[in-house]
């Protein structure tokens, strides 16, 4: 049975009582993702405007502690937490690309904190007011498999063609920082975990990217790629076993101390991957110099689908195909799938 809804804002909320799904792992049964992975300081955003008001659809609060989505958000018959989005549907407000995706929200199911106040974001220590934030850096950690990427794209040769981020660093953006030219609030992200298969190849990619934090319009501002396993996004050649494989467990812990970002990329097959950022220093000669030392965090993580059915951006639009019906599109193969096996903020 699907959740009840009702709409409190723009967030949806669903009534406790009521599971979706009764998942049975090892004798245990856990029929709703938060039976089995600690929602707490959770906001899920679906592919989708159930109550039709124009705005994708977000369930945080209490509510994350009963919510589960047939098609969207899931515990699979082994207990992994599952995400699946569609290319075609609507999407947040400032992205084309659609998503099925959690965002931290250090407030819990504390509402007298607004969702842009300091204490709903994390900040780095370098930040001059770093002691009004939740919190001084963090960690997330997942263990997970990509189970699919879209299939069909108009153009194949575009870095983000084929691909599905499952991890991020996404700082807040601030038209008041931005309007006095402080170098903050562009809403940018320091990290973004990709991966990356292109059809016919046995093997896809795992990169990750930083974005510098420059201004929307600057010319500089752009996705640097960084290799894991196999190829970047610039890579058209298949990896091969340098790669991961659909279905391919790996890991990756994104651990933020002081203004130091650890990076952490593990998996079965292949060494372990480490890289060690300052995010208080510009990533290069091209980026901002004091890269984000002063803006405000917060992690997310599932699966944000890069294979935007738009194709006007030389990068960001591969012109995907997608009817915007989930069910067509995935049997179509127009849409993306990962399965969490692991999955800790702040090692909760």
């Amino acid at each position: 049975m699907k959740n009840k809804l009702i709409l409190a804002g723009s967030i949806l909320l669903a009534l406790p009582t009521i599971a979706l799904a009764d998942v049975a792992n090892n004798g245990v049964s856990y029929p709703v993702p938060a039976d089995k992975f600690d929602m707490r300081n959770w906001k899920i955003t679906i592919p989708s405007d159930i109550n039709q008001d124009g705005r994708v659809d977000e369930i945080e609060g209490v509510a994350m502690m009963s919510y589960s989505h047939s098609d969207f958000f899931f515990l699979d018959k082994n207990g992994n937490l599952v995400f699946e989005v569609q290319n075609q549907a609507i999407t947040t407000k400032n992205s084309k690309n659609a998503r099925s995706e959690l965002r931290e929200m250090p407030r819990g199911a504390n509402f007298s904190i607004d969702t842009a106040d300091k204490l709903n974001q994390w900040a780095l220590s370098s930040h001059p007011e770093a002691k009004s934030y939740s919190r001084v850096g963090g960690t997330l950690e997942a263990t997970l498999k990509v189970n699919h990427v879209s299939v069909n794209a108009k153009h194949s040769d575009r870095p983000a063609a084929h691909s599905v981020v499952v991890g991020q660093i996404h700082a807040k953006k601030n038209n008041e920082k931005i309007k006095a030219k402080t170098g903050y609030g562009h809403g940018n992200e320091p990290i973004k975990i990709f991966f990356k298969k292109l059809p016919g190849h046995e093997y896809g990619s795992v990169f990750w990217n930083y974005e510098r934090n420059l201004e929307k319009n600057d010319p500089n501002r752009a996705d640097i790629a960084i290799p894991v396993w196999g190829n970047t996004w610039e890579n058209l050649e298949a990896p091969g076993k340098a790669g991961i494989a659909l279905g391919e467990d790996f890991s990756y812990k994104v651990a933020v101390e002081g203004t130091m970002m650890h990076l952490t990329f593990e998996t079965a097959r292949h060494k372990t991957v480490t890289y060690n950022i300052d995010l208080s220093k510009g990533y290069d000669e091209l980026d901002f110099e004091h890269g984000y030392a002063a803006d405000d965090f917060y992690f997310k993580a599932g699966a944000y689908g890069q294979c935007s059915v738009s194709d006007k951006h030389p990068i960001w639009g591969p012109g995907c195909e997608g009817t915007g019906d989930f069910a067509i599109d995935k049997k179509n193969g127009n849409y993306s799938s990962v399965s969490f096996s692991e999955l800790k903020l702040n090692g909760k």
